[in-house]
Formats: C-alpha cells, structure tokens, sequence
C-alpha cells in the first residue's frame, strides 16, 4: 500500500482508515464517470433507446451488439478495478468475487429495473443493513438482513425503489 494511504483520520468521534476514504473517493468518482457517460454522451443515449426499444434503432440502421459489447466491456472493467482496489483488504482468491454476489443480486432487485439512481440508493441501504447487522453483533445474519430488506421493498413496490415500467416485459 502506498504511503500517503497508510494511517488514519480522525473526524470526530470517528476514525476511518485513509485508504477507505481513498476507496470512497474512487467510487464517488467511478459513478460520476459512469452516470456521464450515460445520460451526456451519445453512447449513453444509444444505449438507453436501445434498453427501452431496441426495434426503434433497428429500423434507425443502428446495431446495439458493438454498444452492448462496449457496455459489457466497462462493467468488466469496473469489476476488476473493484477487485483490485479490494485486495488491500480482503484477502484475493479464485473465487473471491462469489462473496458479494448475493449483495449485488439484492441491489439490482431493490434498486429497480432500469434505474441508475435506484441502484446506488439500493446499494448504499444493503451496506447500511449488513453493517447495522455487524454493528449490533450479529454478522451470521446480515445475509438474512439483506434479503428480508429485499423482501420488504418488493412488497411495498414490486418494480424496486425507483424502477420504471418497460411495456415489453408487461
């Protein structure tokens, strides 16, 4: 780990670790990128016509396989940053993306078909209740945390906390 990252931040009552802050910061900036990339670019609008109606940019001679590709091709790339900024941490092994799979599967589902904003407030609850859960002693159990929050959501709205309704799947 680099020097600078090493040590301490003492902010109240509360001290956080330089190079978790550092993590929040590249995350904060990776959805700042993204959510650019997404809403200001003419990728992003291509890619989003193509999610709501991929007929409509067929009869327009555009082909979604090269944007769905380069969309693939960024969350592979995400994933891996994640992975790597994750092995100061955790310990790296074959398999060790398996371990927050469950969360982002619950993330997905809370957040909402279709939403940006819904996913980030979805994963920021799932790390709040496995926290609270860890908090109070109980980490055997967060996992169960996490999916009653997911059952709760989906009882109160069915499409996730910001979903929006696609006429294809309805």
């Amino acid at each position: 780990m680099p020097e600078a990252l090493r040590g301490q931040v003492f902010l109240g009552e509360f001290v956080y670790s330089r190079y978790r802050i550092f993590l929040i910061c590249v995350a904060i900036a990776a959805l700042a990128s993204l959510w650019f990339l997404l809403n200001r670019t003419a990728f992003g609008r291509i890619v989003r016509a193509g999610i709501q109606n991929p007929d409509i940019l067929a009869s327009l001679g555009i082909s979604l396989r090269p944007y769905l590709s380069a969309v693939a091709g960024i969350a592979i790339g995400l994933a891996g940053l994640a992975g790597v900024l994750m092995a100061l941490i955790n310990p790296v092994h074959p398999v060790m993306g398996a371990e927050v799979l469950t969360a982002a599967f619950v993330v997905v589902v809370i957040g909402g078909l279709g939403s940006f904003w819904g996913v980030v407030l979805a994963a920021m609850l799932v790390g709040l209740v496995k926290g609270f859960m860890v908090a109070i002693g109980l980490p055997s159990w967060s996992l169960a945390a996490i999916y009653l929050l997911m059952f709760v959501v989906l009882l109160v709205r069915p499409r996730g906390l910001m979903g929006e309704r696609i006429l294809r799947f309805e």
